[in-house]
């Protein structure tokens, strides 16, 4: 009986849980691997941390188009359930152009803009 009623309450704590799970809006880096400079090869990166749940899209745009080429890490945990990921794509920075990491959690899209070093 006792083993009845310790199931029961746990399937009522799962479904509960992932009702009222905490969101946390995510934290985004964009920076190039090394010093942008207009005409020279580089990597763009947008860094995406401590947000939750992980659901999460994130684009790496070249004037507001999708670098379709991008790669991107496997999303990974910390400690206190905080998801972080790094999408990355090599380019080549070209003045006047604006490049951008486009990022949309739980419903809600921010666009977060590459300054270069030049």
């Amino acid at each position: 009986m006792n083993t009845r009623i310790f199931s029961v309450v746990l399937g009522i704590y799962y479904l509960l849980g992932s009702a009222v799970t905490i969101q946390s809006p995510p934290v985004v880096q964009v920076y190039s691997r090394t010093k942008g400079v207009f005409g020279k090869a580089n990597i763009l990166l947008c860094h995406v941390n401590k947000f939750h749940p992980p659901v999460i899209k994130v684009d790496l745009l070249r004037n507001g188009v999708v670098m379709n080429q991008a790669n991107q890490t496997e999303m990974v945990f910390e400690m206190d359930w905080d998801y972080f990921m790094t999408k990355y794509v090599p380019f080549v920075p070209q003045s006047g152009e604006t490049y951008t990491c486009l990022v949309t959690h739980m419903g809600i899209s921010r666009t977060f803009v590459w300054e270069p070093d030049v």
